[in-house]
């Protein structure tokens, strides 16, 4: 059973960067078709899926954040990061790193896994 939990700060101020790590457990995040996402939940809005980084290191990126994000990852430590940049108060979320097979359905990630999620609010 994969096991995956957020990390970061809880606060950043407006244009700055905002950098999040997952850290999964119980799984390698190289393991053959697995997709490793980020997805975040605005106040009060429904689920806003980020983008993901494949087994392969390959990226994909929302289209409406696509300016502003990148996702990476560091092996060694079977961790993944969002980064995104000129952050705005509309950024304020809980943050989700999740992880899954890819949908043939939809064509895209599924989220069997998922960490706790964690807060971080934009303000100055």
């Amino acid at each position: 059973q994969v096991q995956l939990q957020e990390s970061g700060p809880g606060l950043v101020k407006p244009s700055q960067t905002l950098s999040l790590t997952c850290t999964v457990s119980g799984g390698s995040i190289t393991t053959d078709y697995y997709y490793w996402s980020w997805i975040r939940q605005p106040p009060g809005k429904g689920l806003e899926w980020i983008g993901y980084i494949a087994y392969s290191g390959s990226t994909y990126y929302s289209p409406s954040l696509k300016s502003r994000t990148s996702i990476s990852r560091d092996t060694s430590k079977n961790q993944f990061t969002l980064q995104l940049s000129s952050v705005t108060p509309e950024d304020t979320a809980v943050y989700y790193c999740a992880s899954g097979g890819w949908a043939m359905a939809s064509q895209r990630p599924d989220f069997g896994s998922w960490g706790q999620g964690t807060q971080v609010a934009v303000s100055s």
